[in-house]
């Protein structure tokens, strides 16, 4: 992994015009970046739970009222939305990790530009400059 020039971190890019990443900038990305696998990690076990006990309810009692059956689909549909959500969220994360830890994360996986540190300070999970995450949006 390449090093910063104190020799401590990773070296990241940036975007043309914007002052070089700090050790201790690198330090908090990261420290978000494992913040956010944690809580999503969280999140999920929570949401399986969630739906365990949703599907449980889902199949008791034969007869049950219409409205209360479509309020537990609408419960369930939502629960498992939100997993999804919250399983995308993780990904993005424990793959910003990866990218950080392999020495390649700040690179736009698209065109091979700096993402830029003001991008990646907002977002730590970027792993598209602006121009191409906007490009691919309009797709």
């Amino acid at each position: 992994m390449a090093k910063t020039a104190g020799g401590q971190g990773p070296v990241v890019p940036v975007a043309e015009g914007e002052e070089p990443w700090t050790e201790e900038e690198l330090a908090e990305v990261r420290e978000d970046l494992e913040f956010d696998v944690q809580r999503m990690e969280r999140a999920l076990a929570q949401s399986a739970r969630g739906l365990e006990r949703l599907f449980d309810e889902g199949t008791e009692g034969a007869g049950r009222d219409p409205a209360d059956v479509g309020s537990s689909n609408f419960e369930r549909d939502q629960e498992m939305s939100l997993a999804q959500n919250a399983r995308d969220l993780l990904e993005q994360a424990q793959t910003a990790l990866r990218l950080f830890d392999t020495g390649h994360y700040g690179v736009c996986e698209s065109c091979g530009n700096p993402i830029g540190k003001d991008r990646l300070m907002a977002f730590p999970r970027a792993t598209m400059c602006v121009s191409c995450k906007q490009r691919e949006e309009r797709r």
